[in-house]
């Protein structure tokens, strides 16, 4: 019974892929994109091409002899091809039996070398078939289905639990490193196979580096500690952002938290359905430019998560996409203030939140955001 449950979720997102195939005027689509084809078929493996075409339900997954059992046991629903040479030239050879006159390929993961393979794995004037599409799958990945959600609050509830467990694990004298080494340990402890993206530790004046990766640094007796970490679970990311402070802060200090705090709830209290992405950016932006910090928000409001931890769209000036149910996005605003002959800090505070036919569930509501001070 489950494995037809499993089965019938990749059916319904290759049934789909057919569609957008179809719509976008194409015989077939390559899917070279790892993520893509995980997502289409459930095949895990680092070696693979998934091939659709527009005619047919029926997707084929070709990979070499290593993943013969793995493919076969992961692609619900899918041909497993198993084949002794380039998945790429093998995709070819189906093709050119095929007979369609058009194939899509992933224009933002299709490399130059990747193309150059499949134009001399063709035969004569079907050299030219090939057209460069911006990904169906990832416009289609836009939008989670009910087993994807289900997958990611899990991921989220890990992610808001090992926050929780971090809190009474940091004391004085510890480096970066020891705290990024616990976190990811009690992640893998408790079910992750593993951190959806580098883990950010940065304390004291590194806490101004918007991507302070871990280092031996050790925790200060006055200033903040940012940490944004997430975990993979059941092959879906978790990302949050907390930043709290370790002894006595200034005033200053603590109302740049408070202004850092504000836009963040902004943001997150606009999120629903047929916002815009830019609106969203723009109402954590205005709050900040009015405490004064704008100047110190550097990077964009937010992304989509998904089966990678950056997916499209952004909350970012000039993105007009208008949010649907079923998008998975964070709000992350942060201000990185490095200023000559002051003290040097940054704070970012950040959720994931669900976009439902009416407003938004936050996913990492179970960590408080309040002022935290250890």
């Amino acid at each position: 019974m489950l494995n037809d449950m499993v089965a019938s979720v990749f059916t319904s997102r290759k049934v789909e892929a057919v569609r957008r195939v179809r719509a976008a005027g194409l015989g077939a689509m390559l899917i070279t994109h790892l993520p893509d084809v995980h997502y289409l078929c459930g095949f895990t493996g680092s070696n693979a091409v998934l091939m659709i075409f527009a005619g047919s339900r029926e997707a084929v997954l070709m990979t070499d002899g290593r993943y013969t059992r793995q493919a076969k046991a992961e692609a619900a629903g899918t041909k497993v091809e198993i084949v002794d040479r380039a998945a790429l030239s093998a995709a070819c050879g189906l093709l050119d039996k095929s007979g369609v006159k058009s194939c899509g390929v992933d224009a933002a993961h299709t490399t130059l070398a990747q193309m150059e393979i499949l134009r001399k794995s063709m035969p004569g004037k079907k050299r030219n078939i090939f057209k460069q599409v911006e990904s169906l799958i990832a416009a289609q990945r836009e939008l989670k289905d009910a087993d994807e959600i289900a997958k990611m609050r899990k991921a989220a509830k890990l992610g808001c639990a090992l926050y929780e467990h971090i809190l009474g694990f940091m004391d004085y004298g510890m480096t970066e490193l020891q705290v990024a080494a616990e976190l990811e340990h009690e992640a893998r402890v408790r079910g992750a196979e593993g951190m959806s993206f580098e883990t950010i530790v940065a304390t004291g004046e590194r806490s101004a580096l918007p991507h302070g990766h871990a280092t031996a640094a050790k925790l200060p007796r006055n200033g903040f500690i940012t940490l944004d970490f997430g975990v993979m679970l059941n092959g879906y990311c978790s990302d949050m952002t907390r930043t709290l402070y370790m002894g006595k802060a200034s005033q200053f200090e603590r109302d740049a938290y408070d202004a850092v705090l504000a836009s963040q709830v902004a943001g997150v209290e606009l999120v629903g359905p047929g916002v815009s992405c830019e609106d969203v950016d723009e109402a954590c932006r205005s709050v900040l430019r009015k405490a004064g910090l704008g100047k110190w928000f550097t990077h964009s409001t937010g992304h989509a998560v998904g089966l990678e931890i950056h997916e499209g769209p952004r909350f970012s000036a000039g993105v007009k996409t208008k949010l649907e149910p079923g998008m998975i996005m964070t709000v992350e605003p942060g201000v990185y203030l490095s200023r000559r002959g002051a003290k040097d800090f940054g704070i970012r505070i950040e959720d994931m939140l669900l976009v439902k036919a009416k407003g938004h569930e936050v996913l990492t509501a179970a960590s408080p955001k309040a002022w935290t001070s250890i």
